[in-house]
């Protein structure tokens, strides 16, 4: 039996909010998709039904930046990132979710508040040259990336850690990002399966939410090619602090 009407007051909006994110639009807006969905199930039950319209969202982004991707990026970060997820299933009793939340939170605030100091500071217009690809760092932070997607669906601002640095093409960059949590989000289906989340009323409600998957998806793709390179950069890291803040809060708020 699918849920009444003042659940979808709340799934629907958090829905399109995730949907844009999977567009290219940042993290920021996705975080709020599963507290949202936590105001009317549990938190559990938010995440659960939220995975298979992902899957469904990540379909519709892969299709829409097939042309666009870094394949370096992706070989460096994909192995750290199943590592991750590995790691998060097997530690997902003995590890609170609000502790990755704040570390993650915390590193991704310093690390989107030194992009604003360089470039509106004192040192505003000198250049900063992209970083290469390092393949220590990738694998680290794509570990992270890999087990806070897991454990805290706190993925995002890792990857934003390494990946942002690179400055790559802004469509380059969606369409890598897009691709590396497509792969993340298949990859977790087995563990939430074994976990129990996946059952047949979860899927029943996360079916009656698709139509406004794919809708939300184009309509942030749409906005993010329409974006230049020093609108985009600005952009995404104003995202990746939003994020990292709610982040931080959440768990200290929890911790607390």
């Amino acid at each position: 039996m699918l849920p009444d009407a003042s659940f979808y007051a709340l799934a629907i909006p958090a829905v399109i909010l995730v949907g844009l994110t999977k567009g290219g639009m940042g993290e920021a807006l996705g975080l709020m998709g599963v507290p949202i969905l936590a105001m009317a199930v549990s938190p559990v039950q938010a995440a659960a039904i939220m995975l298979p319209i992902l899957i469904v969202m990540d379909w519709v982004s892969l299709w829409l930046w097939r042309h666009f991707y870094d394949r370096r990026t992706l070989l460096l970060m994909l192995p750290g990132a199943l590592i991750g997820i590995a790691l998060g299933w097997a530690t997902s009793a003995a590890v609170p979710a609000e502790v990755m939340r704040l570390v993650i939170g915390a590193v991704t605030i310093w690390f989107a508040l030194r992009y604003f100091y360089n470039r509106f500071g004192p040192l505003a217009g000198v250049p900063v040259e992209a970083k290469g690809q390092r393949p220590v760092a990738a694998t680290f932070w794509s570990m992270l990336s890999g087990y806070g997607s897991f454990v805290a669906h706190a993925g995002g601002p890792p990857f934003q850690i390494y990946g942002l640095p690179l400055k790559l093409d802004p469509r380059t960059y969606t369409g890598t990002s897009v691709r590396f949590f497509a792969v993340l989000n298949f990859v977790k289906l087995l563990p939430y399966f074994a976990l129990g989340q996946l059952d047949s009323t979860n899927l029943a409600i996360s079916a009656s939410l698709l139509p406004f998957a794919p809708l939300a998806t184009v309509a942030g793709a749409w906005i993010i090619r329409r974006m230049k390179p020093d609108v985009f950069y600005p952009f995404m890291y104003l995202m990746a602090l939003l994020a990292a803040i709610k982040l931080f809060i959440d768990g200290l708020g929890v911790i607390w």
